[in-house]
């Protein structure tokens, strides 16, 4: 029996990694289950999961989820703060951590999970866009298992030999496939109305909503071509883009003879995820098989700039000072926010990412620690903030 920690679990892909582990509870064990907020999700959770830890930021809430399972008769022990995330993710007894939470927050917990040399299946991109090389730094020295969640580098993971050392001296470029999102023929004059609904409609995946705003600008893919420069040790310009509207190529490896490999599938987060959880091998999704018959066509287009300007950052801040992905990524979450917010437009979104970058410059200390970095991280969200507040006015 494998134990696994879920952050992030009544998120999303939280919510599919207990779909897939409800198919082999011969095989897994729910040890811990955490979120941000959603305190009755997760209390439903744990009555069915009964997992030995549950973890909320908030005292007061995870002091409420205590009362409320005790009073069911869940043996479950609840931790609260943000240190709880990390012990969980470091824990003895943990064997896999889902990092399943969306944004910035993860690092910690997955620097933690890497450093006690757990196998880290990585939903959370954020990680390597904010920790990049000290990440997978982390990874090396701890020992960790490191396996792509996201739909793209599992992909790309899954067309590669096991043995990394092997990559280099097959890999041309690696293309990561992008849906385009909701707005891919709509005109482009028409969206400073979007509303966030209307960005979070996600035509081929069901996502949370700040995920699905970045699919619509394609900042989504911008943070993935960072990831990918990480997991997969290259440069910038062997990690590419294509629009593939139908969702079905999840993402391609060409080598160097010229042969794409590539991996293809229903879009369905729960054949990535069961691929992470059970490594080498494969067991049993839960996604429903691919029909070639019924396929009438798969299509394929090069991005469009002017549309998603926000794609283009995500190669000028890996080749910009080291820190300016944590800037992108820092600028990007407060716009997102201000946006689901109605503080600012759709448009005004790349707006305060492209501002910001401009108006911050970095020391090279800034990225030589975990630590310096989260203060980066910080010093960028007030001047997004800023740049939102000039916006809204």
């Amino acid at each position: 029996m494998k134990r696994v920690c879920i952050l992030g679990s009544t998120g999303s892909v939280g919510v599919s990694t207990l779909d897939v582990l409800a198919r082999h509870r011969d095989r897994y064990e729910v040890f811990a289950l955490t979120a941000h907020s959603r305190a009755d999700e997760l209390f439903a959770q744990c009555l069915q999961w009964r997992p030995r830890f549950a973890a909320l930021p908030d005292a007061s809430q995870a002091r409420d989820l205590q009362q409320r399972l005790r009073g069911a008769g869940c043996p479950t022990d609840v931790l609260a703060g943000a240190g709880a995330l990390c012990e969980l993710a470091a824990h003895p007894d943990v064997d896999a951590v889902m990092a399943a939470i969306v944004g910035a927050a993860g690092l910690a917990p997955c620097l933690a999970a890497a450093r006690a040399g757990k196998r880290l299946l990585l939903a959370n991109k954020e990680a390597l866009v904010v920790g990049g090389a000290l990440f997978m730094q982390a990874v090396r020295e701890g020992g960790a298992t490191l396996l792509p969640i996201d739909s793209e580098h599992s992909a790309i993971f899954q067309c590669l030999p096991e043995d990394p050392s092997t990559w280099h001296a097959r890999i041309d470029h690696i293309v990561l496939t992008a849906s385009g999102g909701p707005f891919r023929t709509r005109d482009p004059a028409t969206l400073r109305d979007v509303t966030p609904d209307e960005a979070c409609a996600h035509p081929n995946w069901v996502m949370g909503r700040k995920i699905s705003v970045d699919s619509a600008t394609m900042m989504n893919k911008a943070l993935e071509v960072i990831e990918g420069r990480w997991l997969f040790d290259l440069p910038p310009e062997q990690v590419r883009v294509v629009i593939h509207p139908q969702s079905i190529v999840h993402s391609m490896v060409v080598c160097r003879d010229n042969s794409v490999l590539a991996q293809l599938g229903t879009p369905d987060m729960r054949v990535p995820i069961a691929y992470g959880l059970s490594f080498p091998e494969r067991i049993e999704s839960g996604a429903s098989r691919l029909d070639f018959a019924s396929l009438a066509t798969l299509s394929f287009e090069a991005p469009d700039f002017a549309r998603y300007p926000g794609l283009q950052l995500a190669w000028d801040t890996l080749r910009g000072p080291e820190g300016s992905t944590t800037v992108l990524n820092a600028a990007n979450e407060e716009a997102v926010a201000a946006f689901l917010a109605g503080t600012i437009r759709f448009d005004q979104i790349h707006s305060v990412n492209a501002r910001t970058l401009e108006a911050l410059s970095i020391a090279p200390d800034e990225a030589a620690s975990i630590d310096a970095l989260m203060a980066l991280d910080t010093r960028s969200r007030r001047c997004a903030s800023q740049h939102v507040t000039t916006l809204a006015r």
